[in-house]
C-alpha cells in the first residue's frame, strides 16, 4: 500500500513569494511531508492577491529544505508554456533535487491564459492539448534527440541535456472523468480537491480512475491519490469561519466562473456570497477530533496523500496547530 503522506498547500494566490517560502520551510520543520503550489498568472482576486511564478519558487524552496516533496497543483503545460519548456524546467529541478519534485498538471483556466491574448478553447480541445503535451514531455525526458509533429506542438531535433536519472513523476489534476481516466492510464499521481458533492468522488472520479488503471493493466497502488483538503482549524469558531472569506471564489460554481479572465470580476462575484456558502468547501471546526474524523472519510475512500489548505492569514499558527494536533492523530490512525 502507498504510505500515507500529509502535505501543505502553499497559497500562492494569498501571500508574497518570500513569505510563502518561509511557510514552506516551517512546514518541513513541523512534520509535513510535502508542499504543493499552484501556478497562476493572476490571483483569484485583484485586491490583496498574489501570483508568484511556481518554477523559480520551487527552486528556491528546494534549496532551503531537505526532505519534503515539492510540486505544482497544478501547472498548465499547454498555453503559457510550451511543453518542451516545462520538460526542461522540471528536468533541471529533478537534477537539483532528485526524488523530491512532482510535476502536477491540468487543462488550465481562462484566468491564467486569456489575458495573454490566447484563444480559450472548449474542454475537449484543452484535454487533447494536455494529452499531447504530456506525450511530448515524456519523450523529451526519455530520448536523447526528439523530433515531434503533433496536432498542437512541434519540436525539431530537441535535446533536454539536464535530465534526472529517474524522470520527475507527473500527477494529473482532474475534476471530471476524462482527465481522471487519463491519470489512471499514464500518470504517477491523481490530484483533486475536497469539499464537493461526495457522489462526485464515489460515483464519478474514483470509478474513472480505476477504469484508467485497469485499461492500462496497472495495479491500484501504481498511482498516488492526492486530495487537496480545505480546512479551517482554530479554537474560536467565528475566527475559523471568517478565515475562509479570502477564498470565496472557490465556492463559485463552474458555471459562475466559466470563462472569467479578470481578477476584478472574479472578486466581485465572490464578494456577493454569504459566509456560509464561502465556508462550504472547508472543514471548519474548533475540534481536532472532528477534523480527523472528516479527513478520515477521504482516506477511507482511498486517498493516500492529503495536502492541507488553510485559508487564514496566520499560516504559522496553522502549521503549528496542525503539526501538533492533527498530523499525529492521522498518522496514529492510518499508519
Amino acid at each position: 500500500m502507498i504510505p500515507l503522506r500529509l502535505g501543505y498547500k502553499a497559497s500562492a494566490e494569498q501571500f508574497d513569494p518570500a513569505t510563502l517560502a518561509d511557510f514552506a520551510v516551517l512546514a518541513e520543520e513541523k512534520g509535513f511531508d510535502s508542499v504543493f503550489i499552484s501556478d497562476h498568472l493572476q490571483p483569484w482576486q485583484h485586491e490583496g492577491g498574489h501570483a508568484p511564478a511556481a518554477l523559480p519558487w520551487l527552486g528556491a524552496v528546494g534549496a532551503r529544505t531537505s526532505r519534503m516533496l515539492l510540486g505544482t497543483s497544478v501547472l498548465t503545460p499547454t498555453f503559457r508554456y510550451h511543453p518542451a519548456v516545462v520538460a526542461q524546467a522540471f528536468g533541471t529541478l529533478g537534477v537539483m533535487y532528485p526524488g523530491r519534485m512532482i510535476l502536477g498538471v491540468g487543462t488550465g483556466e481562462a484566468l491564467n491564459e486569456v489575458t495573454l491574448g490566447l484563444e480559450w478553447p472548449d474542454p475537449p480541445e484543452r484535454f487533447q492539448r494536455l494529452k499531447e503535451a504530456l506525450t511530448l514531455i515524456e519523450k523529451l525526458w526519455a530520448e536523447e534527440r526528439v523530433t515531434f509533429d503533433g496536432t498542437y506542438y512541434t519540436v525539431r531535433d530537441a535535446t533536454i541535456y539536464d535530465r534526472p536519472e529517474t524522470p520527475v513523476p507527473v500527477y494529473i489534476g482532474a475534476a471530471g472523468p476524462a482527465a481522471t481516466r487519463l491519470a489512471g492510464r499514464i500518470a504517477s499521481g491523481f490530484i483533486t480537491t475536497s469539499g464537493k458533492d461526495p457522489k462526485l468522488y464515489t460515483d464519478t472520479l474514483l470509478p474513472a480512475l480505476h477504469e484508467g488503471l485497469e485499461k492500462a493493466g496497472r495495479p491500484a497502488d501504481a498511482i498516488d491519490t492526492l486530495m487537496e483538503v480545505k480546512v479551517s482549524f482554530h479554537p474560536d469558531r467565528e475566527t475559523a469561519l471568517e478565515k475562509t472569506r479570502f477564498w470565496a471564489p472557490l465556492a463559485l460554481t463552474p458555471e459562475e466562473k466559466m470563462g472569467i479572465h479578470d481578477p476584478i470580476e472574479m472578486q466581485r462575484r465572490a464578494a456577493e456570497l454569504p459566509i456560509e456558502r464561502v465556508a462550504s468547501r472547508f472543514i471548519v471546526s474548533t475540534d481536532p477530533d472532528e477534523h480527523v474524523e472528516r479527513i478520515a472519510e477521504y482516506v477511507e475512500l482511498g486517498f493516500r496523500h492529503l495536502v492541507f489548505h488553510d485559508p487564514g492569514e496566520n499560516q504559522a499558527e496553522f502549521l503549528e496547530l496542525y503539526g501538533a494536533e492533527i498530523l499525529p492523530r492521522l498518522r496514529a490512525r492510518f499508519a
